[in-house]
């Protein structure tokens, strides 16, 4: 629907619209497949000046991207501000953040606490003045405050007031005022890609025209995120071929042998590229989440296991079954082809609901599936092939054992 919705929306003159899938785990709207190009600085025209200029240059680098600008790109709206006389307030004995409490009750009223009697939900304590009459800004001048000496000052004593336009909502960034763009590119640009394009080409190009005066662009958001998990998981990914290396070390009594089954690895993570690049074109655009990079780690212990069976009963062959080395391998493929194919066939159907299976939620296990469904497929077929290859170049060299 976010295609038709998008379509609809750039269809009406003089408007912009997002339309954008709320993940299952995230906080907030617009959180999910986006990069963040944060605006900042002190003066709210420079940047909302900015914020507009590259708002127009994402659109035209990227025409399909949506771009959410985050609180607003106008600054239309009129406000009153109550600025501080400060010798004032300090002849008063007041502090600003006192004389801000005190417009707080004034205005709306204040919270101080919470009354909960029992068995009753509980209920606001708010402090206000008792005057409904304060409709302008003006009127709110002629109130009158206690000072620290116990005397009536009125407002206006304390504080002048000024007009001026701003936002509905001011949102801010190591202390900076700040605007975001939250960008969502198509599904064919990489979030690398968009992100790379942002603070590589569009930032440079608008800092040698004079458009970033007074302000600062950084990018971040998800893309950064992506990133740093990716640095993770990667070293978890040799973590556990290290430790499946080790483990059949030590069954094997050898240090070559698990080489030999390792090589089913990669073969396993071409078929997990494979199965996910055909659930992106036939079923549903998927992209590579940190759920995907995880069935590549879980691919590293469940495909070797064909490799295993096909190791492990030709060194049994040849050390307690008194057959020679090419014989024995080739009785062993004979003998374990059938539980191989029954093994991942069993797995392969158990794991094609989590691809084909439609509804809510569906999206967040489809990627881990379609990898390790398309790791194991591929693995088996070409594990029956290569590993035997390369097990023949050694399984000569083997002699025969006394059995325990």
């Amino acid at each position: 629907m976010m295609p038709l919705f998008t379509r609809i929306m750039n269809s009406i003159p003089g408007m912009f619209g997002v339309s954008i899938q709320r993940g299952i785990f995230e906080s907030g709207i617009g959180q999910g497949r986006t990069v963040d190009v944060n605006i900042s600085g002190n003066d709210t025209e420079q940047i909302v000046a900015a914020a507009r200029t590259l708002f127009g240059m994402l659109k035209q680098a990227i025409p399909e991207a949506q771009v959410r600008p985050v609180p607003s790109l106008e600054i239309s709206y009129p406000e009153a501000n109550l600025v501080p006389n400060r010798s004032r307030v300090v002849a008063n004995g007041l502090t600003e953040q006192e004389l801000g409490i005190y417009i707080d009750v004034l205005m709306n009223g204040r919270k101080i606490g919470e009354y909960k009697p029992d068995g009753v939900k509980a209920m606001d304590l708010i402090v206000n003045s008792g005057h409904t009459d304060k409709i302008t800004p003006e009127t709110l001048l002629d109130s009158e405050i206690t000072n620290a000496y116990g005397e009536l000052v009125q407002l206006r004593d304390l504080a002048n007031l000024e007009y001026g336009q701003g936002m509905t909502q001011i949102d801010h960034l190591e202390r900076n005022r700040n605007i975001r763009l939250q960008v969502t590119p198509p599904d064919n640009v990489p979030l690398q890609t968009a992100m790379e394009l942002v603070s590589e080409d569009l930032v440079p190009k608008l800092q040698k025209q004079g458009g970033l005066k007074g302000v600062s662009i950084s990018t971040g958001g998800n893309a950064d995120k992506l990133t740093e998990t990716r640095l993770a998981l990667q070293w978890n990914f040799v973590l556990a071929i290290v430790i499946t290396y080790l483990l059949m070390s030590a069954l094997f009594g050898s240090y070559i042998y698990p080489l030999i089954i390792l090589f089913s690895v990669p073969l396993a993570a071409a078929g997990g590229f494979i199965g996910l690049a055909i659930t992106d074109r036939f079923l549903t655009p998927q992209p590579f989440d940190i759920l995907v990079m995880l069935g590549f780690i879980i691919l590293v212990g469940a495909v070797v296991n064909n490799a295993i069976l096909i190791v492990h009963q030709t060194l049994n062959n040849v050390r307690y079954g008194g057959m020679e080395g090419m014989t024995a391998l080739r009785h062993s493929v004979r003998t374990r082809i059938r539980p191989i194919f029954m093994s991942t066939t069993t797995s392969l159907f158990g794991l094609m609901p989590l691809v084909l299976a439609q509804g809510s939620g569906t999206e967040l296990y489809r990627g881990l599936g379609s990898v390790i469904l398309g790791g194991l497929a591929v693995s088996t077929l070409l594990t029956l092939f290569v590993v035997p290859a390369l097990l023949a170049f050694l399984i000569g060299f083997e002699k025969p054992r006394a059995a325990d």
